[in-house]
């Protein structure tokens, strides 16, 4: 891929991952992961093997808010589900 090329990818996913985390969105780190495959890719293509150290680095922060965020969705999802068909006695 053209070095060119591979500069849009990197800033199009990773700026993705981040606007999602912003929102709140639980599957954004799993986004900002991928893009950290696709660093290691462009630091072996290019030869330019820091880049590998920060892609590491970074695929642990993002998987430990990846693992918290999944956590706490299905908490929610859960407590939703089991909330939505409680209702006190005589409740309408």
């Amino acid at each position: 891929m053209h070095n060119q090329l591979w500069s849009w990818v990197l800033t199009v996913v990773g700026i993705t991952g981040f606007i999602l985390a912003g929102r709140k969105v639980w599957w954004s780190w799993y986004i900002n992961i991928a893009c950290q495959v696709l660093w290691f890719a462009y630091a072996i293509i290019t030869k330019q093997y820091g880049f590998i150290i920060a892609a590491i680095l970074y695929t642990i922060v993002f998987s430990k808010n990846a693992i918290a965020w999944t956590k706490e969705q299905k908490e929610a999802t859960h407590g939703a589900q089991t909330t939505s068909g409680d209702r006190p006695t005589g409740a309408p």
